[in-house]
């Protein structure tokens, strides 16, 4: 009698992530998760060799088990249609836009209902993320499917995320005052300089390390952050409102009535 050949299980696949965007951001996903997984990259103004991505075409870089999306907003939607037909059932795609409300909306509407949907926001870029991610945040969004917790497990074990798991509009909610006011003071410290750089106190020294974080953002970073946030306007009100109430104070010097200063000393 003949010994029957021993069965090995099968090895599975390691599961492949597709890249669409190959950006400055686009490629800090490509220098961690390139250790992790096999990835294919796609972008129509990219021809270089990208450490940790495979440059192919866009039907295949879309027929992956999870797709990226590390596009601006404003793009979204010509993405998704080009990407749609070759998505494979059961895939997972994310996208990392700094505003949530919107793209969730779009990628919902939008995407085949054969594909589970992750909003993520990295709170973090190149520039915070240059002495390496562990500890920084990430905010994951539910919008279709079961994958966010398993998700938000995987980046905290792997990369020491803190993976933090909310609405798109709990998201936007806070960003627009983190991200938005952020930026719109780098914004105007920009247009002032030179800015002192001997002669400066610790705060100060605070202030000017939040501005080198987003001085190099793309410009569609701050158009996503201040105009795509529907909650950034009332933010930006009221911010220029009290602003400019307490400049009138100042020009008042902040006083009712003038005092005899030798005598309000006395």
């Amino acid at each position: 009698m003949s010994e029957r050949p021993i069965r090995r299980p099968r090895k599975r696949s390691q599961k492949s992530i597709g890249l669409i965007g190959l950006g400055a951001f686009g490629r800090l996903i490509a220098a961690h998760l390139g250790a992790h997984f096999p990835i294919l990259g796609y972008d129509p103004i990219v021809t270089g060799e990208i450490k940790g991505v495979t440059l192919r075409p866009l039907a295949e870089v879309a027929a992956c088990d999870a797709v990226i999306l590390a596009t601006p907003v404003p793009q979204l939607s010509a993405v998704i249609a080009a990407i749609s037909p070759y998505l494979r059932p059961g895939a997972l795609v994310l996208d990392v836009g700094s505003v949530k409300v919107i793209p969730a909306q779009i990628m919902l509407a939008e995407l085949p209902d054969h594909v589970d949907i992750v909003g993520t926001h990295p709170m973090f870029g190149p520039q915070s993320a240059r002495g390496g991610v562990k500890g920084l945040k990430i905010v994951l969004c539910p919008i279709r499917g079961r994958h966010v917790r398993p998700l938000a497990a995987f980046l905290r074990n792997t990369f020491g995320l803190d993976a933090i798991i909310a609405t798109p509009e709990a998201h936007d909610r806070d960003a627009a005052m983190v991200q938005g006011l952020t930026h719109l003071i780098a914004k105007v410290l920009v247009e002032m300089e030179p800015l002192p750089r001997q002669m400066t106190t610790a705060s100060f020294d605070l202030i000017f390390r939040a501005i080198e974080m987003v001085r190099y953002d793309a410009p569609e970073v701050f158009y996503a952050i201040e105009r795509m946030n529907p909650y950034a306007p009332d933010v930006r009100r009221r911010f220029f409102a009290l602003a400019a109430e307490l400049a009138e104070q100042l020009e008042q010097n902040g006083e009712s009535k003038k005092s005899d200063p030798i005598e309000t000393a006395g």
